[in-house]
């Protein structure tokens, strides 16, 4: 049993490890496409959260309400892929480059706009899941 439940563990954590990994990239590339200057708004890292905010709404709603799924999507996709994608870290950064370019009161609108904005992206998107999927009668 105990084998077992090492193995389950090893292989949760290698599906986070390899989503993470593309998720990561995928930002990475948001952020060579757009970049942010040093005293600039940082649009891409808030459209990036915001854009992951959405999709883990839809995920969620998908996985835990019409579908079932293996066991190892979740970690996968939502926790590896969508947790590399968006990025508290970065939000962190571009707040304290935004304080040292006295750009104090563009850090506190970007602040709380990132957490207004990620949370209604989750929110939309799980309500217009649920509502296309009752539209469809699942």
């Amino acid at each position: 049993m105990r084998r077992q439940a090492r193995r389950t563990h090893l292989q949760t954590l290698s599906v986070v490890a390899v989503g993470g990994a593309l998720g990561s990239c995928a930002r990475y590339g948001a952020a060579l496409i757009w970049p942010t200057g040093k005293a600039a708004f940082p649009w891409t890292t808030l459209g990036v959260n915001a854009v992951g905010c959405f999709i883990i709404g839809v995920f969620l709603v998908m996985i835990t309400e019409a579908f079932t799924v293996h066991p190892l999507l979740r970690p996968f996709f939502g926790t590896g892929v969508l947790g590399g994608f968006t990025t508290f870290s970065t939000y962190c950064v571009d707040i304290e480059r935004l304080v040292r370019a006295d750009r104090a009161g563009l850090a506190l609108t970007y602040l709380a706009a990132t957490v207004v904005i990620a949370l209604a992206a989750a929110k939309i998107g799980m309500v217009s899941t649920r509502r296309i999927l009752a539209t469809r009668g699942l």
